[in-house]
């Protein structure tokens, strides 16, 4: 029997994936180093650090370790800054439903996410009330697809991993999901989200009860 499901924040609850493409967009540029959409998909659920070292690898660049603290950091502001403007309105189709649906299970709710924005994200979008717990890039030494974000959400939760229900949109976090040994719901493209145990276009395709009564070992 489920008793907690862990969302995703980036792709699932709220896209602020055209921030981060914009924001890194104008540092890659600043630094020379190509970018377009198809190589941000490459950043897609990899943590801050980690995305710029991509970044970085594409352009030859091996900046000490001062300077790379510098470049996360202005990237950090250019995106704090865009995410600022943010509402309500900036949930994606289904998000506010799953997340009642959740509750009004009974489910525990928690936040996986591997932004460090994530508690301002939710403030701004004014659904901090409907989390339990949330796990950030603050609270983990390593990013997905290892399982550490997941296993932190469901021992901060009181929650056995094997009673968890993951939702990610990324095949890293997917990944993730599955080696921290809970049930993963894909949302998006099922050829990407190949290893999740049932994929859905959006939360708003999401039927609660069927995957409570479905997935259930």
């Amino acid at each position: 029997m489920f008793t907690a499901i862990i969302f995703d924040l980036d792709g699932v609850i709220t896209d602020t994936a055209r921030y981060h493409y914009l924001a890194w967009k104008r540092l890659a540029e600043g630094l020379g180093v190509p970018f377009d959409e198809a190589f941000n998909e490459q950043l897609k659920g990899v943590d801050r650090m980690g995305s710029l070292d991509l970044i970085l690898r594409r352009g030859g660049l091996d900046p000490d370790a001062a300077e790379r603290a510098r470049l996360a950091d202005q990237k950090n502001d250019d995106y704090r800054q865009l995410v600022a403007t943010m509402t309500r309105a900036d949930l994606l189709p289904g998000a506010l439903r799953a997340l009642e649906a959740a509750r009004g299970a009974g489910l525990k709710v928690g936040l996986a996410s591997v932004s460090k924005n994530a508690g301002t994200i939710l403030e701004r979008l004014g659904i901090t009330g409907y989390f339990d717990y949330v796990v950030d890039a603050n609270l983990i030494t390593r990013g997905k697809p290892d399982p550490e974000i997941f296993l932190t959400a469901a021992e901060r939760l009181g929650v056995a991993p094997k009673a968890c229900i993951g939702v990610e949109d990324a095949a890293v976090g997917v990944q993730a999901i599955k080696s921290a040994g809970m049930v993963a719901i894909g949302v998006g493209d099922p050829t990407i989200l190949a290893l999740a145990d049932r994929v859905v276009p959006t939360l708003f395709d999401f039927d609660l009860a069927a995957a409570l009564r479905d997935l259930a070992v």
